[in-house]
């Protein structure tokens, strides 16, 4: 299958969809779709799997679209999964749910659909016209605005030719069951020893009295939205991280949580109510402490520590911890791959760690790439340990140095569940670690169910050659998503841990005598080979800006290429970052196979030249495309940011 390069192509021009296929369809009532079902309609495939930020947000982009085209569009996901865990049809059900997707979803766990239309990256969308055929092709998020003004011409494209078939989409939904828990994300502890719970499927928050089960307090409607105000008013969007502060920062900024409000791209302060003796309660009250309500977007300011935080775009933040070092909270950017800075007294808002760009890459914290960090600790020496969950990695940063570096963890695309030396230890998709007391990490290794334990050893610890080490504590853990040290049982530490996909919190034990060395084996993910030739390789990206915009370069180039291999030897000429759209690589003979890693950026602004200050808009996306190199295979590769 093919796709033209330019989406306002006549009609005739336009490819035809390639047939859906996969294991099987939800959200349909056990009803399998297929393209000529859906001819009369506007179709958007939404190329997406359940572990990638970017895929969350195109959701989030995708639900006011559903809402204003309901009787034209038919959104389809297409569940392309990166990781292992992603392929069990439970936990597919589970993350539908838990992310509220509202339209039909086919599993395509052996990228079946993926490979026939051509996809490279999560997330990739596909419009098809009122024919089935392909009327546009983008990747990356931030495409609303693009795909509504599509959707528009081809409903009078549908309507003058009478193929247009209006009225609702195939959708059957589950009835969602209020429950105390659903799809729990992150806790924390009061200095009373009461438990925070953030209730991400609910939207809330839970306060538990200190032996987790009873209810104390809930806090915030259940609803999805945006409200300040007492804990039965206020209202939360997929809440994740909850700090407690230190006492005294709490008593200067008079509210005791920090909770990283994430699909509202917003930090809430909370002042929890407690009871007094002879007293009424005290109130609950929720406020807004930092971010503006929008997403960051490539091209949007980053704070350096000036201005009102809540002036700044924030991008899906994920989790939060105290730096003693720093004096502040460190927030978890999952959304743009970079740590944060707060400081609940001043107000002072400043990025930490990262540049933006998705990978790993260790050294000056200025200059680190991170791949949607999503859970964070302080350890004794008051460096800050990261659970950078789509590199399957832990990672420190040192607050005093200002270095990066990795402890466990290969990159991108390397995963797995093997205990021992750091070299060989694999995780998969960790969202959480915890600083234990004796000095060692123990990481919540999300999608392996399990706990592992890291520990650091000197140069002469006699018990271990290996510099670090990795072993399992605790396995048949459904989703766990983040954990904290609990008061020992009978002299045995305790972890109390959110257990995600069972909707709850339990106690683990982390006894000496339960650790494990298991190798169920080091994996990479599968996606389809592209057989390219010897070289040289054209790489092109295409981008046609939006309709009513162009490029533009009065403030610099308005587009650039990253450029990179895996492994770094393969490519011999061409890499390095150019303004170029189009590049010609050279490729070492000596290598049969490896990643082509492309990142591109393309801003486009509004093309009226009577519009004094134009609205600009920034398109990204990364690209990892596993090549082959073969005789006789095509020199070049289209890459569609927005075709």
């Amino acid at each position: 299958m093919t796709t033209p390069s330019d989406p306002s192509a006549p009609l005739t021009d336009r490819a035809h969809g390639s047939p859906l296929r996969g294991r099987g369809w939800l959200n349909t009532g056990g009803v399998d779709l297929d393209l000529e079902s859906l001819r009369g309609k506007i179709v958007l495939l939404d190329f997406w799997t359940f572990c990638c930020v970017n895929c969350l947000h195109v959701l989030d982009e995708l639900r006011p679209l559903e809402e204003k085209w309901a009787d034209e569009l038919v959104i389809v996901g297409v569940h392309s999964p990166k990781f292992e865990f992603e392929k069990d049809p439970e936990a597919l059900a589970a993350n539908i749910e838990r992310y509220e997707v509202s339209h039909p979803v086919i599993d395509d766990p052996e990228l079946e659909t993926w490979t026939e239309y051509g996809a490279r990256a999560w997330p990739t969308l596909m419009v098809l016209d009122t024919h089935g055929r392909i009327a546009g092709n983008l990747s990356g998020e931030g495409h609303g605005e693009n795909i509504d003004q599509l959707v528009a011409r081809l409903v009078v494209e549908g309507e003058a030719d009478g193929s247009l078939r209006r009225g609702p989409a195939p959708t059957v939904l589950t009835e969602r069951v209020p429950q105390t828990l659903r799809f729990p994300s992150k806790l924390t502890t009061l200095p009373d020893g009461r438990l925070v719970v953030s209730d991400a499927g609910q939207h809330r928050l839970v306060v538990f009295q200190d032996e987790g089960h009873t209810v104390d307090e809930i806090i915030g409607t259940g609803a999805r939205g945006h409200a300040d105000g007492d804990g039965a008013t206020a209202q939360f969007a997929e809440p994740n991280g909850v700090l407690a502060l230190p006492d005294d920062v709490a008593a200067e900024v008079g509210y005791d949580l920090l909770v990283t409000d994430t699909s509202n791209h917003l930090l809430r302060g909370v002042k929890v109510g407690q009871d007094r003796l002879l007293r009424s309660r005290t109130a609950t009250e929720v406020s807004t402490v930092a971010g503006s309500g929008s997403q960051w977007m490539q091209g949007d300011q980053q704070p350096r520590g000036e201005g009102d935080a809540r002036s700044y775009a924030l991008s899906t933040p994920w989790d939060l911890t105290w730096s003693r070092v720093l004096n502040r909270a460190v927030i978890a950017m999952a959304g743009i791959h970079q740590l944060w800075t707060f400081d609940p007294v001043t107000g002072a808002l400043m990025v930490l760690a990262g540049t933006t760009q998705e990978g790993l890459i260790d050294g000056a914290a200025v200059s680190s790439w991170w791949a949607q960090p999503s859970g964070l600790d302080e350890l004794r020496d008051g460096r800050i340990v990261v659970a950078d969950s789509e590199t399957s990695a832990v990672r420190v940063l040192d607050p005093q140095t200002m270095q990066v570096s990795t402890l466990v963890g290969q990159g991108l695309f390397d995963f797995g569940h093997v205990d021992g030396s750091a070299d060989v230890a694999r995780l998969q998709h960790p969202l959480a670690v915890t600083a234990l007391p004796d000095g060692r990490i123990a990481v919540v290794d999300t999608y392996n169910g399990s706990i592992r334990i890291i520990e650091e050893h000197a140069e002469d610890d006699a018990e271990s050659s290996a510099s670090v080490t990795v072993v399992t504590v605790a396995t048949d853990l459904d989703e766990p998503s983040d954990a904290i040290v609990g008061p020992p049982v009978d002299g045995i530490g305790q972890l109390i841990v959110v257990e995600s996909g069972a909707h709850r919190v339990t106690w683990v034990p982390v006894a000496k005598a339960a650790e494990r060395v298991i190798d169920l084996g080091a994996q990479r993910s599968e996606r389809p080979v592209t057989d390219v030739g010897p070289g040289p390789l054209t790489v092109r990206v295409l981008f046609t800006p939006p309709e009513g915009h162009k490029l533009d370069d009065s403030l610099g180039p308005s587009t650039q290429v990253t450029v990179s291999t895996t492994p770094s030897a393969m490519l011999t000429d061409g890499s390095g970052v150019d303004t170029s759209l189009e590049r010609t690589l050279t490729l070492d003979p000596a290598y049969s196979e490896g990643v082509l890693h492309v990142s591109a950026r393309a801003a486009s602004c509004d093309a009226d030249p009577a519009v004094e200050f134009p609205a600009c808009h920034m398109h990204q996306q990364d690209w990892g495309v596993p090549i082959r190199v073969v005789d006789g295979a095509p020199t070049h590769l289209d890459l569609s940011l927005l075709a």
